[in-house]
């Protein structure tokens, strides 16, 4: 592994985000990502946060048309409410704070906690739980769906409502329906690596594959022998289908767990666009690349976002992060 040791892991990346990227204020010693404008007069503020071990997400995506912070928690560890308070108040410019987070527990109770604090500080805080993992109901690390890909687009989506000068209820409400209508499957072809253990997170022998895999590497549907590309996009797009049922054109993210080279997820993302147009599903934007990634677990995530005019143009507004930028 491409370290020092494990206990600097997080740290040793921060300081190289602030090196890499000085439009960011990185405070490497509280684990907090800001973008420098912050706070913004008049806009609501976007923080989100996670495990680290999942980039860019979600320091990747600080930045104009995103996120407004970001917390960094240890590799699959939540960040600590003491980081989601700090975050809050350094984003805060009067308009309120959404917090967008990922249905994990830790995660879930930690800004829970926090939006408990800040309101105590005199900071509004409306809060939307990302749910989209249609593999499973419950997992080794939540009760309900796991939060996955559409992460991206709710905090693209609403971090763009929010640039507009949207009111945090308006903002708020985007970012729910975003997650309404987006769903997502991943499948995993070889396990993640952390650096505290040096090995594999769990057993997933040599020419078989995990159907439904969270980015954590929790089990997911069933356990198969390898498949091809194009079988596994029928297994993954029909699984998203079947559950989320669009009647319009959706958004789709073809994402990399880490360890799949671009070669690969663009022949992916071909099998992808080929069973929604056998299945009479118009396609209106499509994302590929590694995003919301597990280490360097080797494999692949499809989300599917239905998408109305509004959230069109907010995903088309531009955005301006370390991991997303266009427009402008």
């Amino acid at each position: 592994m491409l370290i020092n040791v494990s206990e600097t892991v997080v740290a040793d990346a921060l300081r190289g985000l602030a090196a890499a990227h000085p439009e960011l204020t990185v405070d490497v010693e509280n684990r907090v990502v800001v973008r420098r404008d912050a706070p913004v007069a008049g806009k609501v503020a976007l923080v989100s946060g996670g495990g680290s071990g999942h980039e860019p997400l979600h320091a990747g995506f600080v930045g104009p048309g995103m996120l407004s912070a970001a917390c960094p928690g240890e590799v699959f560890t939540s960040p600590v409410p003491d980081q989601m308070v700090r975050a809050a108040a350094a984003v805060d410019s009067g308009a309120g704070v959404l917090f967008v987070v990922k249905n994990y527990t830790g995660d879930v109770l930690n800004f829970d906690m926090a939006a408990e604090l800040a309101e105590d500080e005199g900071i509004q805080v409306a809060r939307v739980l990302v749910d989209d993992d249609v593999a499973v109901s419950d997992s080794l690390y939540t009760a309900g769906r796991r939060g996955t890909g559409a992460t991206l687009f709710v905090e693209k989506i609403a971090g763009a409502a929010a640039d507009e000068g949207a009111p945090l209820e308006r903002v708020e409400s985007i970012a729910r329906r975003v997650n309404a209508v987006s769903r997502s499957f991943g499948v995993a072809l070889s396990a993640c690596t952390t650096p505290a253990k040096g090995g594999p997170t769990f057993d997933l022998p040599p020419g078989e594959l995990e159907l439904g895999v969270g980015i954590h590497g929790e089990p997911g549907r069933e356990r198969r022998a390898m498949m091809t590309s194009r079988e596994i996009a029928d297994f993954a797009v029909d699984a998203v289908l079947e559950d989320l049922r669009p009647q319009g054109p959706v958004m789709a993210l073809v994402n990399g767990m880490g360890a799949t080279p671009l070669l690969e997820l663009y022949g992916f993302n071909a099998e992808v666009q080929r069973v929604l147009g056998e299945r009479g599903v118009p396609v209106a934007r499509i994302l590929v690349g590694n995003y919301v990634t597990s280490l360097d677990m080797a494999g692949a995530s499809v989300t599917l976002c239905e998408a109305d005019e509004e959230l069109l143009r907010l995903w088309d507004a531009p955005v301006q992060t370390p991991a997303l930028r266009w427009g402008r």
